[in-house]
């Protein structure tokens, strides 16, 4: 057996906060520069580059520096593990709806 000492990326973890969940959200509109971010918090610039740090590390956004400026662009790519295991959820739910909507045609209307 291999040991690697790359690990797969926490894309679970780094979504699980609300403030880098609004951050993507942030950023699925437009390219930011973490003070652009930031101004959107009432939480201090390094908590917030923190944050970006994180979502960084499990590969949802990119950063590019420009001058002496840190801008942010969301990877959407990145959510690909989000949605593969939600996939696996979305025949549960089609199922149920299935069911739902043959039971409300066999009911008649009173």
């Amino acid at each position: 057996m291999v040991m690697t000492s790359e690990r797969e990326p926490d894309v679970f973890g780094a979504i699980s906060h609300p403030a880098r969940r609004r951050m993507l959200d942030l950023l699925v509109e437009a390219e930011r520069s973490v003070n652009t971010i930031a101004g959107e918090f009432q939480m201090s610039r390094p908590a917030v580059s923190q944050h970006l740090r994180i979502l960084l590390n499990a590969g949802l956004v990119s950063e590019q520096r420009h001058g002496r400026e840190r801008h942010y662009r969301l990877v959407p790519g990145g959510l690909a593990p989000v949605r593969d295991w939600m996939a696996h959820y979305e025949q549960f739910w089609d199922e149920r709806f299935r069911r739902l909507q043959e039971l409300l045609a066999k009911r008649k209307p009173e």
